[in-house]
């Protein structure tokens, strides 16, 4: 139990000093040099396009599920007029930054692990530095640019569909007029409301992009640590994304209060 523990200390420590590092590198090649725009079309494509199908159903069903669920509750106690500002606000708050994030990084977290960990095994990582060119400028700023310009766009998507997702099963299930819907939605719908969710989501896509990239990378085993260098990037990346929205939440909430 106490080597179990030990060992988990360290590879979480190892982790952490990793992923500064590498942050540090990207800082610095962030702003040192010129960024290739090819690339990062060809990741914004990889990481936009084909995780949207992916994201649209979950975010359809979350709207919906959401307001089946507080039309039954609140239904009880007559308060099914208040389903529609509850549903809207916590898609735009919570469900759709989080849900998204959590859907992308399952998906993009474990291609990104997965394509740089093949890349490291059959060592081409090797031979772009062999080359004198820098791997973080080819490989790991082109996907954490591109996943930074392209989750925040996929979570806008994803909470329009989720609210129409909403409007769906209050004008089928729960009776309500699609016109007071809307309008209870939007006119109790506040900027800060929209953008509490919004802007934990250029954090996430850090939080997804980075770890993602550290694991393939320093994937040791050949193919078989790339299975696991891709298991460690999902888990990782959506722990990071829980955690760190109870401390964006309380940030925002803070500010707030200050504005």
């Amino acid at each position: 139990m106490t080597m179990t523990f030990t060992a988990f200390m360290q590879d979480v420590f190892m982790f952490i000093g990793g992923v500064t590092m590498l942050t540090r590198e990207i800082v610095r090649d962030l702003f040192g040099k010129k960024w290739n725009w090819n690339l990062i079309l060809e990741q914004m494509f990889q990481i936009g396009q084909r995780s949207l199908p992916l994201v649209a159903i979950c975010a359809i069903c979350t709207g919906m599920v959401m307001t089946l669920q507080f039309g039954m509750g609140l239904g009880r106690f007559g308060g099914t007029l208040y389903v529609p500002r509850i549903v809207t606000v916590s898609i735009m708050r919570e469900l759709g930054p989080v849900f998204t994030a959590l859907m992308i990084a399952a998906r993009v977290g474990a291609g990104i692990a997965s394509e740089v960990g093949s890349m490291a095994v059959t060592q081409q990582i090797d031979a772009i530095r062999a080359m004198g060119t820098s791997p973080i400028q080819k490989i790991v700023l082109p996907r954490v640019i591109a996943a930074f310009i392209t989750i925040p766009l996929l979570v806008a998507i994803a909470n329009v569909i989720g609210f129409f997702g909403g409007l769906i099963i209050g004008v089928t299930e729960l009776r309500l007029d699609s016109q007071f819907y809307m309008l209870k939605s939007l006119s109790n719908l506040i900027m800060s409301d929209y953008m509490s969710g919004f802007g934990k989501t250029f954090f996430f896509a850090l939080f997804i992009a980075i770890p993602s990239c550290y694991f393939g990378m320093n994937v040791k085993e050949g193919t078989k640590g790339v299975g696991i260098a891709t298991t460690k990037a999902v888990v990782v990346s959506s722990m990071m994304v829980l955690l760190g929205d109870f401390f964006l939440t309380k940030f925002f909430i803070v500010l707030q209060g200050l504005f």
